[in-house]
């Protein structure tokens, strides 16, 4: 089973990427702040899930109580890149509103949620069934991380098929502040988790 976890844990990393560098292509090019920020926070994941799968690596050889300084290292380096990507996020959305700045098109959008909605849940069901039958609270905490980033593409999904569907001005800039403060929250938590070093299913999950 801790081989599965693992395979989950290349699989996150992996969609990540994949769909971090989507996001980030069709969110400049049809000028959607909000698709652009959920591909820059598919990165900053990236970063967080080499973390984790460093963790199960480490859990094949012994059991895992403490994060060690790899994984702390990666945390505050997540951390700091969540609290870049909030103060990037505020300032785009300020700056379409004062310009009136639109998108082309949203479509990109609701289809990249759609996909990360089907992901998200599906990884985060195997990693939950995976940590209980290890009975590992690390993999536990993991899904429950992954569950938020699930949150997170419906907040995508809203603001871009709400504006695809009536062009309701700035609602891809509200949708990014919310993206935004998701990141904030990812950060903050990433900062406690480093300073803690436990692991438990009680840390509050990104």
């Amino acid at each position: 089973m801790l081989k599965y976890a693992l395979l989950l844990s290349y699989i996150t990393i992996g969609y990540n990427l994949l769909e971090g560098g989507i996001s980030v292509y069709f969110g400049h090019s049809d000028d959607t702040l909000a698709l652009f920020g959920f591909g820059v926070d598919s990165f900053v994941e990236v970063l967080s899930g080499i973390g984790i799968g460093h963790m199960v690596w480490r859990m094949q050889k012994s059991p895992v109580e403490k994060r060690d300084s790899f994984e702390i290292q990666a945390l505050r380096i997540t951390g700091i890149a969540f609290y870049i990507l909030v103060i990037g996020l505020i300032l785009g959305a300020a700056l379409s509103v004062i310009y009136q700045l639109e998108p082309r098109t949203t479509l990109a959008g609701i289809i990249v949620s759609l996909i990360s909605i089907l992901t998200m849940y599906f990884l985060y069901r195997e990693k939950l069934k995976t940590g209980k039958a290890l009975n590992s609270d690390p993999i536990v905490s993991d899904a429950n991380c992954t569950k938020t980033c699930f949150y997170l593409s419906f907040i995508l999904l809203a603001s871009s098929f709400i504006y695809e569907l009536w062009n309701i001005p700035y609602v891809d800039a509200i949708g990014s502040l919310g993206i935004a403060w998701f990141a904030f929250k990812e950060g903050k938590e990433a900062f406690q988790k480093a300073k803690s070093r436990s692991i438990s299913c009680g840390d509050d999950c990104c």
